[in-house]
């Protein structure tokens, strides 16, 4: 069997939590932040955890994690 190559936009994107949960960043927090509510720039600080649909596209891009 061969070795399995690592998606690198995912690597660079996505982490696994303990748990085996996909932990990742939260969207539109880069430009044009005067448009954005004050509420939602507040909770786009820090990372998110992934639904059940979106970790299975994620493992399937890290065969190792």
């Amino acid at each position: 069997m061969p070795k399995l190559k690592t998606k690198s936009a995912a690597k660079k994107r996505f982490r696994l939590t303990a748990s085996g949960k996909v932990r990742a960043n939260v969207a539109f927090k880069r430009h044009n932040l005067r448009k954005r509510p004050q509420k939602m720039k507040r909770q786009a600080r820090g990372t998110f955890i992934l639904s059940p649909h979106g970790e299975g596209l994620v493992k399937a891009c890290l065969p190792y994690a």
